[in-house]
């Protein structure tokens, strides 16, 4: 096969694509804006139908070793007594053991292992321009030189320059859900390496999960969107964190001493994301950048089960691949939409918007064991 692909993004969708599609016989270029790694980012979850994808790439037991040892979320009060906990057990998929939990940093890491030796990387380097024509697509880069591909795909994110350049600026598409993130890392113990601990007061969470002897700490709070917000502004991230957190209680001080000497903060909004379709004659989209649903929504699951159905069904017919674009979008949307619909539902129980919110929500998870064992009596019974 001769086709040649370029992916715009190294992180978990694109390198899983990347594999998949050099696995199949196309020529794979990989370009990701950064220089290296992100070593932030919280754990996150590879269950459904990603786990026939990492186990097929034989990097399963990798993910194992890195792998979380959490069992059980509690909800903390100001002065770190427990008021709530939840079996994180109670909520596994029909998988059940075959599912882990990993580092974001540790689960790009492994993905792009498994695809370096596959592909061409340009590290720190963007699409600045895409030309659509019969026999292909240009591209011209920031820094390499124009090439010319069959395909080009964009994996690269809420605030894809692939999605930016073949359908338009993202406000069209990417709705704030009036929620930011930002994410830091612990480099210590906190706690047991078994609980996550979350600590709440009306319209932000704090929380920290520990990992391999260590801890990611995620500050989740509501706010209207920023005007002009740049996604790249780490000054801007900072303040909008510290203002969001100031005067709060627990260990919220002590953490976001981390977030004002860290290099390495995640920041962004928690969006939805909402196109027509995915592809626009040789440009396809990925991930967040077609189907964004960050936080609340199995991100990584979903981009990793993406990137085998765009794989699998462009390698069918590389002759059409307006029609093999089209069948994949039509078998991820089955996985992807229901996600969608969740997310008022999910921030309501991490972030309640008052005190009685709050105090509702831990009330709900007290009573989540008799409930479950309930329904799991019923099911038997059935």
């Amino acid at each position: 096969m001769n086709e040649t692909v370029l992916i715009s993004g190294a992180g978990i969708g694109g390198s899983t694509l990347a594999y998949w599609l050099a696995h199949r016989g196309f020529h794979v270029t990989v370009v990701e804006r950064a220089t290296g790694q992100r070593s932030s980012g919280n754990p996150v979850d590879v269950k459904g139908p990603a786990i026939d994808v990492v186990e097929r790439m034989g990097i399963m037991g990798r993910l194992r070793a890195a792998s979380s040892a959490v069992s059980h979320l509690s909800f903390v009060n100001a002065s770190g007594r427990r008021v709530a906990r939840v079996d994180l057990k109670a909520f596994q998929g029909s998988a059940g053991d075959r599912e882990v939990e990993v580092p974001r940093a540790d689960l790009a890491a492994i993905l792009l292992d498994a695809s370096r030796d596959n592909a061409e990387f340009l590290w720190g380097d963007t699409i600045t321009g895409l030309n659509q024509h019969a026999d292909g697509v240009d591209v011209t880069f920031e820094h390499a030189r124009p090439r010319r591909f069959d395909f080009v795909i964009g994996a690269d994110g809420l605030h894809s320059a692939v999605r930016r350049l073949s359908f338009g600026d993202e406000s069209k598409f990417i709705r704030h859900m009036g929620i930011y993130i930002a994410t830091v890392r612990v480099d210590e113990p906190f706690g047991s390496d078994r609980e996550v601990l979350i600590y709440n007061t009306p319209g932000r969470a704090l929380s920290v999960h520990p990992t391999n002897g260590q801890a990611m700490a995620a500050f989740i709070f509501r706010h209207k969107g920023v005007p002009g917000f740049d996604h790249r502004d780490t000054e801007l991230h900072k303040r909008l964190v510290i203002e969001a957190f100031t005067d709060q209680g627990w260990r919220v001080p002590e953490l976001l001493e981390r977030v004002r000497d860290t290099d390495d903060l995640f920041f962004d909004s928690v969006s939805k994301g909402e196109l027509a379709r995915w592809s626009d004659g040789r440009v396809a989209l990925l991930g967040d950048a077609a189907s964004c649903v960050s936080l609340f929504g199995d991100g990584s699951t979903l981009a990793i089960a993406g990137a085998y159905t765009v794989a699998e069904e462009l390698a069918a017919t590389p002759e059409d691949h307006e029609d093999a674009f089209r069948r994949y979008e039509i078998r991820h949307r089955v996985l992807v939409d229901p996600r969608l619909n969740g997310v008022a539902t999910a921030a309501s129980m991490l972030i309640p918007a008052t005190r009685a919110g709050i105090a509702l929500r831990n009330t709900a998870t007290r009573l989540l064991p008799a409930v479950t064992a309930i329904r799991s009596r019923l099911r038997h019974a059935a």
